[in-house]
């Protein structure tokens, strides 16, 4: 009576070892190929990397410049009420 019933589980976890066999062959062969994506992705900037690190140097910038007019502002005020003329106001560049 046992062996009725063993022969039947037997067939049908057959489907279940075949089955994780493929799906740990498969990954075996996609391996390589998943290390070699992960280390381009590592080598690598994306364009919205890129976007975020422009967009810190331009704020970085603009601090800068920010910084520099008001300094520019302050030497102004007081040149003219010594009587001096000002020097040439600071002009902003945007970083490469």
């Amino acid at each position: 009576m046992r062996i009725l019933f063993l022969i039947p589980a037997a067939f049908a976890l057959q489907g279940c070892v075949v089955g994780s066999v493929i799906d740990t062959a498969v990954d075996i062969v996609t391996l390589p190929v998943d290390v070699a994506s992960k280390g381009v992705d590592l080598a690598t900037t994306s364009q919205k990397e890129a976007d975020r690190n422009y967009g810190k140097k331009v704020r970085k910038a603009e601090e800068e410049y920010g910084r520099e007019l008001s300094e520019w502002k302050r030497a102004c005020e007081k040149a003219l009420t010594r009587g001096d003329d000002c020097d040439d106001r600071p002009s902003f560049e945007m970083p490469q």
